[in-house]
């Protein structure tokens, strides 16, 4: 059974979107792993082009609230900001 993680992060647009796309891309087959924002602002395009430019892809990433996870168990909680 693959362990659930969360990356958490204010807006949910660059470091918890990035965090996100590395453990997929190094880890997926280990993992199911989503992000979330506390206020969520949309996905960074830079973001999106310098993950790419590693050969990571984010692009069909969505910026999201944390509200929907919040009952969810996770066996990791990741922050990626001091605010959320």
């Amino acid at each position: 059974m693959k362990q659930k993680v969360l990356f958490l992060c204010t807006a949910n647009s660059c470091r918890s979107q990035m965090a996100e796309g590395w453990l997929r891309h190094l880890a997926g087959d280990q993992f199911d792993v989503v992000s979330a924002g506390t206020h969520p602002v949309g996905l960074n395009p830079y973001a999106v082009t310098v993950m790419g430019e590693v050969g990571v892809d984010i692009s069909n990433h969505v910026s999201e609230r944390v509200d929907p996870y919040i009952e969810q168990q996770f066996d990791h909680l990741i922050t990626v900001c001091d605010r959320a």
